[in-house]
C-alpha cells in the first residue's frame, strides 16, 4: 500500500512550524506502517491536545481526537472493547506525563498493548512556550522567565519504574532508528513506550537560544548515543538511544478475558 494511501491530504499542508520535529514522527510512522503491512481498518490512533496530537488530523486510520491528557484513558477504552485492533496512542509532553500522567503509570502498570509515542519537545509548544515536566531544570520559557528550577522526568526511567513491558528513545534526527523501534514497539504484545525527542525551534530553541532547526537537529545528532556505547562511558551527559526494556508480561486485555470466561462458568 502506498504511503499516501495513510494520509488525509486534505489537510495539508500541516499546521507545525518550520523545524518542528514533529513531521519527523509522522514521517517514520508512516514508513513503519506501510513496511508492516498494517491495514488502515486495523489501526486506531488516539491523541489529546498539543502540537504532538495533530498527527492524529493527518493520519487516515481511525481516530479519536480527545480531552488533554486523557489519550491514555480514551485508548484503553478502546482496546478492551476491541483487543484485536492496533492502538497507537502520540502524546506530548503535558499529555503523558502532567495532566495525562497517572493515566500513563497506570498504563504502564496494567500493560495494556499499545503503542504510547512520548513526543518530547520539552515545552508546552501550542499554547505558548510555558514549561513542561520536561523543560528540565535551568531552562527558559514563558512561564519561567528567570530560569525553571523544577527538576525534569525522565520518561525511560519512569516508563521501567512503573512496569511498562517495552521502553525505547529515540530523536527526530534519527529517522531510520525512529522507524526501526516502531515497528518493534507495534509488534510487541504488551505496553510498549517509545520517546521521541523532538525540537521546538520556535519556542524551546528561541527562548532557550539553542538556534534554529537545523541548530536544534545537531545537538540530537551530537547529544545523544547508543545504547550501551563507549561514548557513554567517555561522556556521561549524552543521553543514550534504542530499546531498554523489551520483556514478556500477561496482557491486560488477555488476563481480563480469561476472567470473563471465569464469571461466565461460574468457577
Amino acid at each position: 500500500m502506498a504511503i499516501r494511501t495513510y494520509l488525509r491530504e486534505r489537510f495539508f499542508p500541516h499546521l507545525w512550524c518550520p523545524g518542528c520535529g514533529h513531521g519527523a514522527v509522522l514521517n517514520g510512522l508512516l514508513h513503519t506502517v506501510e513496511r508492516m503491512g498494517l491495514q488502515k481498518n486495523d489501526l486506531v490512533m488516539v491523541s489529546g491536545i498539543g502540537c504532538s496530537s495533530r498527527i492524529a488530523g493527518y493520519l487516515d486510520f481511525h481516530t479519536l481526537h480527545t480531552l488533554h491528557g486523557r489519550a491514555l484513558a480514551f485508548a484503553v477504552g478502546v482496546k478492551m472493547s476491541r483487543p484485536e485492533l492496533t492502538l497507537l496512542v502520540p502524546m506530548g509532553d503535558g499529555d503523558a506525563l502532567s495532566i495525562g500522567g497517572n493515566h500513563f503509570i497506570h498504563a504502564c502498570r496494567r500493560n495494556v498493548d499499545m503503542t504510547a509515542i512520548v513526543m518530547n519537545n520539552r515545552i508546552y509548544g501550542m499554547t505558548g512556550g510555558q514549561f513542561s515536566p520536561l523543560s528540565g531544570y535551568g531552562t527558559l520559557a514563558t512561564t519561567a522567565p528567570y530560569s525553571n528550577i523544577d527538576q525534569d522526568f525522565d520518561v525511560v526511567e519512569l516508563a521501567k519504574a512503573a512496569g511498562a513491558t517495552f521502553v525505547a528513545r529515540t530523536t527526530s534526527y534519527h529517522v531510520q532508528q525512529l522507524s526501526e523501534i516502531l515497528a518493534a514497539a507495534i509488534l510487541h504484545r504488551g505496553f510498549s513506550v517509545v520517546e521521541v525527542m523532538s525540537p521546538c525551534p520556535t519556542y524551546f530553541g528561541r527562548k532557550n537560544k539553542e538556534g534554529g532547526a537545523v541548530e536544534m537537529l545537531e545537538r540530537l545528532k551530537t547529544g545523544t548515543t547508543p545504547l550501551g556505547s563507549k561514548a557513554k562511558q567517555e561522556n556521561p551527559s549524552l543521553i543514550e538511544r534504542g530499546i531498554f526494556v523489551q520483556r514478556e508480561r500477561p496482557e491486560y486485555c488477555a488476563e481480563y478475558e480469561k476472567i470473563v470466561a471465569r464469571a461466565m462458568k461460574g468457577t
